[in-house]
Protein backbone atom coordinates (compact mmCIF):
# COMPACT_ATOMS: atom_id res chain seq x y z
CA UNK A 1 0.00 0.00 0.00
CA UNK A 2 1.76 3.13 -0.83
CA UNK A 3 1.96 6.11 0.83
CA UNK A 4 -1.23 8.07 -0.92
CA UNK A 5 -3.77 5.11 -0.18
CA UNK A 6 -2.72 4.76 3.58
CA UNK A 7 -3.15 8.79 4.07
CA UNK A 8 -6.44 8.04 2.57
CA UNK A 9 -7.65 5.10 4.29
CA UNK A 10 -6.37 6.46 7.58
CA UNK A 11 -8.36 9.69 6.83
CA UNK A 12 -11.40 7.89 6.29
CA UNK A 13 -11.14 6.17 8.97
CA UNK A 14 -10.86 8.91 11.14
CA UNK A 15 -13.95 10.92 9.54
CA UNK A 16 -15.90 7.32 9.94
CA UNK A 17 -14.45 7.37 13.53
CA UNK A 18 -15.72 11.28 13.59
CA UNK A 19 -19.23 10.65 12.30
CA UNK A 20 -20.12 7.64 14.48
CA UNK A 21 -19.84 9.40 17.53
CA UNK A 22 -21.71 12.41 16.03
CA UNK A 23 -24.51 10.12 14.69
CA UNK A 24 -27.65 10.16 16.67
CA UNK A 25 -29.20 6.60 16.29
CA UNK A 26 -33.13 7.81 16.22
CA UNK A 27 -31.92 10.76 13.75
CA UNK A 28 -30.38 7.95 11.34
CA UNK A 29 -33.51 5.36 12.13
CA UNK A 30 -36.32 8.24 11.06
CA UNK A 31 -34.03 9.52 8.49
CA UNK A 32 -34.34 6.32 7.14
CA UNK A 33 -37.88 6.26 7.51
CA UNK A 34 -38.55 9.08 5.43
CA UNK A 35 -36.49 7.94 2.54
CA UNK A 36 -38.53 4.47 2.49
CA UNK A 37 -41.72 6.60 2.72
CA UNK A 38 -40.55 8.70 -0.44
CA UNK A 39 -39.49 5.36 -2.70
CA UNK A 40 -43.16 4.38 -1.84
CA UNK A 41 -44.52 7.71 -2.99
CA UNK A 42 -42.52 7.05 -6.54
CA UNK A 43 -43.97 3.49 -6.67
CA UNK A 44 -47.72 5.11 -6.16
CA UNK A 45 -46.48 7.94 -8.41
CA UNK A 46 -45.36 5.53 -11.17
CA UNK A 47 -48.35 2.91 -10.75
CA UNK A 48 -50.61 6.18 -11.16
CA UNK A 49 -48.90 7.26 -14.76
CA UNK A 50 -48.84 3.84 -15.87
CA UNK A 51 -52.60 3.21 -14.81
CA UNK A 52 -53.39 6.70 -16.43
CA UNK A 53 -51.75 5.56 -19.69
CA UNK A 54 -53.36 1.84 -19.60
CA UNK A 55 -56.78 3.87 -19.40
CA UNK A 56 -55.53 6.14 -22.37
CA UNK A 57 -54.74 2.88 -24.92
CA UNK A 58 -58.38 1.32 -23.33
CA UNK A 59 -60.24 4.77 -24.47
CA UNK A 60 -57.98 4.42 -27.85
CA UNK A 61 -59.17 1.00 -28.45
CA UNK A 62 -62.61 1.57 -27.70
CA UNK A 63 -62.59 4.26 -30.60
CA UNK A 64 -61.21 2.02 -32.69
CA UNK A 65 -64.11 -0.66 -31.73
CA UNK A 66 -66.17 1.71 -32.55
CA UNK A 67 -64.73 2.73 -35.92
CA UNK A 68 -64.87 -1.46 -36.59
CA UNK A 69 -68.69 -0.94 -36.24
CA UNK A 70 -68.67 2.01 -38.32
CA UNK A 71 -66.77 0.29 -40.99
CA UNK A 72 -68.93 -3.06 -40.87
CA UNK A 73 -72.42 -0.86 -41.43
CA UNK A 74 -70.68 0.44 -44.46
CA UNK A 75 -69.32 -2.10 -45.65
CA UNK A 76 -73.04 -3.94 -45.39
CA UNK A 77 -74.83 -0.75 -46.64
CA UNK A 78 -72.34 -0.37 -49.90
CA UNK A 79 -73.34 -4.16 -50.95
CA UNK A 80 -76.76 -3.41 -50.56
CA UNK A 81 -76.44 -0.54 -52.98
CA UNK A 82 -74.37 -2.70 -55.49
CA UNK A 83 -71.06 -0.88 -54.73
CA UNK A 84 -69.15 -3.16 -54.08
CA UNK A 85 -65.97 -0.95 -54.66
CA UNK A 86 -67.22 1.46 -51.27
CA UNK A 87 -67.94 -2.28 -49.86
CA UNK A 88 -64.38 -3.25 -50.13
CA UNK A 89 -62.59 -0.05 -48.95
CA UNK A 90 -64.80 0.03 -46.22
CA UNK A 91 -64.01 -3.50 -45.23
CA UNK A 92 -60.04 -2.91 -45.40
CA UNK A 93 -60.45 -0.12 -42.94
CA UNK A 94 -62.32 -2.15 -40.61
CA UNK A 95 -59.62 -4.62 -41.17
CA UNK A 96 -56.65 -1.88 -40.30
CA UNK A 97 -58.99 -0.71 -37.06
CA UNK A 98 -59.01 -4.18 -36.40
CA UNK A 99 -55.05 -4.91 -36.32
CA UNK A 100 -54.74 -1.49 -34.39
CA UNK A 101 -57.32 -3.04 -31.83
CA UNK A 102 -54.88 -6.01 -31.49
CA UNK A 103 -51.65 -4.03 -31.00
CA UNK A 104 -53.38 -2.03 -28.34
CA UNK A 105 -54.74 -5.20 -26.47
CA UNK A 106 -51.14 -6.29 -26.24
CA UNK A 107 -50.12 -2.65 -25.36
CA UNK A 108 -52.87 -2.76 -22.69
CA UNK A 109 -52.32 -6.16 -21.56
CA UNK A 110 -48.46 -5.12 -21.05
CA UNK A 111 -49.52 -2.53 -19.13
CA UNK A 112 -51.83 -3.89 -16.92
CA UNK A 113 -48.80 -6.66 -16.36
CA UNK A 114 -46.45 -4.00 -15.31
CA UNK A 115 -49.13 -2.60 -12.72
CA UNK A 116 -49.79 -5.91 -11.08
CA UNK A 117 -45.84 -6.16 -10.73
CA UNK A 118 -45.62 -2.49 -9.33
CA UNK A 119 -48.89 -2.99 -7.04
CA UNK A 120 -47.44 -6.28 -5.45
CA UNK A 121 -44.49 -4.42 -5.29
CA UNK A 122 -45.80 -1.23 -3.41
CA UNK A 123 -47.74 -3.87 -1.31
CA UNK A 124 -44.53 -5.39 0.12
CA UNK A 125 -42.85 -2.20 0.08
CA UNK A 126 -45.52 -0.95 2.35
CA UNK A 127 -45.38 -3.93 4.77
CA UNK A 128 -41.52 -3.72 4.93
CA UNK A 129 -41.84 -0.26 5.57
CA UNK A 130 -44.63 -0.26 8.30
CA UNK A 131 -42.17 -3.52 10.06
CA UNK A 132 -39.35 -0.66 9.85
CA UNK A 133 -41.42 1.62 11.50
CA UNK A 134 -42.15 -0.70 14.32
CA UNK A 135 -38.47 -1.88 14.69
CA UNK A 136 -37.85 1.72 14.47
CA UNK A 137 -40.06 3.16 17.26
CA UNK A 138 -39.04 0.30 18.92
CA UNK A 139 -35.34 0.85 18.86
CA UNK A 140 -35.95 4.47 19.36
CA UNK A 141 -37.28 3.62 22.58
CA UNK A 142 -34.64 1.21 23.69
CA UNK A 143 -31.48 4.08 22.59
CA UNK A 144 -33.77 6.76 24.83
CA UNK A 145 -34.52 4.39 27.35
CA UNK A 146 -30.65 3.54 27.61
CA UNK A 147 -29.53 7.00 27.02
CA UNK A 148 -31.56 8.26 29.98
CA UNK A 149 -30.13 5.29 32.26
CA UNK A 150 -26.46 6.50 31.41
CA UNK A 151 -27.03 10.18 32.03
CA UNK A 152 -28.65 9.33 35.35
CA UNK A 153 -25.53 7.02 35.58
CA UNK A 154 -23.21 9.80 34.58
CA UNK A 155 -24.99 12.48 37.24
CA UNK A 156 -24.69 10.22 40.19
CA UNK A 157 -21.06 9.92 39.30
CA UNK A 158 -21.06 13.71 39.54
CA UNK A 159 -23.13 13.99 42.27
CA UNK A 160 -21.13 11.42 43.92
CA UNK A 161 -17.65 13.54 43.03
CA UNK A 162 -19.49 16.53 44.09
CA UNK A 163 -20.93 15.44 47.46
CA UNK A 164 -17.00 14.21 48.79
CA UNK A 165 -16.36 18.26 47.70
CA UNK A 166 -18.91 19.57 49.59
CA UNK A 167 -17.84 17.21 52.83
CA UNK A 168 -14.44 18.37 52.35
CA UNK A 169 -15.89 21.84 52.45
CA UNK A 170 -17.75 21.49 55.68
CA UNK A 171 -14.78 19.99 56.94
CA UNK A 172 -12.55 22.95 56.49
CA UNK A 173 -15.80 25.00 57.17
CA UNK A 174 -15.73 23.57 60.95
CA UNK A 175 -11.96 23.32 61.12
CA UNK A 176 -12.25 27.17 60.97
CA UNK A 177 -15.56 27.66 62.87
CA UNK A 178 -13.36 26.13 65.96
CA UNK A 179 -10.48 27.97 65.38
CA UNK A 180 -12.49 31.52 65.40
CA UNK A 181 -14.52 29.92 68.60
CA UNK A 182 -10.50 29.59 70.14
CA UNK A 183 -9.77 32.67 69.29
CA UNK A 184 -12.29 34.48 70.71
CA UNK A 185 -12.40 32.59 74.00
CA UNK A 186 -8.76 33.49 74.11
CA UNK A 187 -9.39 37.32 73.50
CA UNK A 188 -12.28 37.13 76.40
CA UNK A 189 -9.73 35.62 78.83
CA UNK A 190 -7.09 38.21 77.79
CA UNK A 191 -9.57 40.57 78.21
CA UNK A 192 -11.01 39.60 81.58
CA UNK A 193 -6.92 39.68 82.72
CA UNK A 194 -6.44 43.23 81.89
CA UNK A 195 -3.84 42.22 79.68
CA UNK A 196 -5.04 43.90 76.78
CA UNK A 197 -4.74 47.61 79.48
CA UNK A 198 -1.08 46.21 79.88
CA UNK A 199 -0.26 45.88 76.21
CA UNK A 200 -2.64 49.29 75.39
CA UNK A 201 -0.04 51.38 78.10
CA UNK A 202 2.85 52.54 77.20
CA UNK A 203 4.37 52.28 80.76
CA UNK A 204 6.76 49.34 81.71
CA UNK A 205 6.59 47.08 84.78
CA UNK A 206 8.64 49.17 86.87
CA UNK A 207 6.64 52.35 86.27
CA UNK A 208 3.46 50.99 87.21
CA UNK A 209 5.05 49.39 90.42
CA UNK A 210 6.63 52.71 91.16
CA UNK A 211 3.11 54.20 90.41
CA UNK A 212 1.24 51.68 92.87
CA UNK A 213 3.80 52.48 95.66
CA UNK A 214 3.41 56.28 95.39
CA UNK A 215 -0.69 56.09 95.37
CA UNK A 216 -0.53 53.69 98.28
CA UNK A 217 1.99 56.06 100.08
CA UNK A 218 0.20 59.23 99.71
CA UNK A 219 -2.95 56.85 101.02
CA UNK A 220 -1.24 56.24 104.43
CA UNK A 221 -0.22 59.65 104.69
CA UNK A 222 -3.37 61.25 104.39
CA UNK A 223 -4.63 58.79 106.54
CA UNK A 224 -2.37 59.67 109.45
CA UNK A 225 -2.95 63.45 109.04
CA UNK A 226 -6.88 62.17 109.27
CA UNK A 227 -6.26 60.28 112.63
CA UNK A 228 -3.73 62.94 114.06
CA UNK A 229 -6.70 65.85 113.58
CA UNK A 230 -9.41 63.33 114.81
CA UNK A 231 -7.11 62.64 118.07
CA UNK A 232 -6.25 66.88 118.68
CA UNK A 233 -9.67 67.35 118.34
CA UNK A 234 -11.00 64.86 120.64
CA UNK A 235 -8.88 65.31 123.59
CA UNK A 236 -9.95 68.43 124.78
CA UNK A 237 -13.51 68.39 124.08
CA UNK A 238 -13.01 65.24 127.06
CA UNK A 239 -11.42 67.68 129.03
CA UNK A 240 -14.38 70.32 129.01
CA UNK A 241 -17.02 67.80 129.12
CA UNK A 242 -18.15 64.33 128.56
CA UNK A 243 -20.94 64.68 127.03
CA UNK A 244 -21.27 65.10 122.81
CA UNK A 245 -23.89 67.22 121.57
CA UNK A 246 -26.08 65.95 118.41
CA UNK A 247 -23.61 67.77 116.25
CA UNK A 248 -20.38 66.27 117.20
CA UNK A 249 -22.03 62.89 116.75
CA UNK A 250 -23.02 64.08 113.09
CA UNK A 251 -19.23 65.11 112.23
CA UNK A 252 -18.41 61.41 113.76
CA UNK A 253 -20.23 59.30 111.78
CA UNK A 254 -19.23 61.20 108.60
CA UNK A 255 -16.04 60.59 109.40
CA UNK A 256 -16.61 57.14 110.08
CA UNK A 257 -18.13 57.07 106.44
CA UNK A 258 -15.74 58.91 104.55
CA UNK A 259 -13.08 56.21 106.19
CA UNK A 260 -15.01 53.02 105.53
CA UNK A 261 -15.17 54.37 101.76
CA UNK A 262 -11.22 55.44 101.70
CA UNK A 263 -11.22 51.33 103.05
CA UNK A 264 -13.63 50.07 100.62
CA UNK A 265 -11.10 51.70 97.61
CA UNK A 266 -8.24 50.61 98.85
CA UNK A 267 -9.23 47.04 99.03
CA UNK A 268 -10.70 47.55 95.68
Amino acid sequence: MGILSRTSYVIRSKINSLLNRAEDPTQTLDYSYEQMRDQLQQVKRGIADLTTQKKRLEMQKRRLEENVEKHNGQARTAVQQGREDLARRALEKKKTKMNQIEELERQISDLQSQQDRLIEQKNELQSRIEEFRTKKETMKARYEAAEASTTVSEAMTATGEEFEDVGRAIERAEERTEDMEARAAALDELHESGAFEDVLSDKDSIDRELEQLSTDSGVEGELETLKAELGEDEAPAADVEEEVDLEDVDVDEDVEAELAELQEEENR
